[in-house]
């Protein structure tokens, strides 16, 4: 199983990107727009997103814990993907900066460059976003 890792420092309080991470049904408009260009709610713990490639997703919401700020999800196995589940976690660097930890396992090997690269991506916008 490959592994793709993350580490996003950035320039705004640990609570202001938790704030935009910890609400899952938006993160399309408050966390990475652009990057994900929709979202809507698929119940209560899921959404379909949108990205830029044109490509979609179905995210279900594992945990979300506020006093860790840390959040799990996973894509369910599908045509492409057997396995794929990612945390995303936020650490407080300093008082007025923070650190993103995003971490995916995914199935089958051969997709980590495509995630890995959209991944590259994300952490681009999400910087560019929460620091403006």
């Amino acid at each position: 199983m490959a592994t793709i890792r993350k580490l996003i420092e950035i320039d705004a309080t640990a609570d202001h990107v938790w704030s935009a991470l910890a609400d899952f049904q938006n993160v399309h408009i408050r966390l990475a727009p652009g990057f994900l260009t929709g979202g809507k709610p698929d119940g209560d713990t899921a959404r379909i997103v949108s990205f830029a490639n044109g490509a979609m997703a179905k995210e279900t919401l594992v945990a979300c814990d506020h006093g860790l700020k840390r959040l799990v999800y996973f894509i369910a196995p599908g045509e492409r993907i057997a396995h794929h589940n990612a945390s995303a976690e936020i650490v407080a660097t300093g008082e007025k900066t923070c650190r993103f930890i995003w971490t995916t396992d995914v199935l089958p090997d051969g997709l980590a460059p495509y995630i890995d690269a959209q991944m590259t991506e994300g952490a681009k916008v999400m910087k560019a976003t929460m620091e403006g």
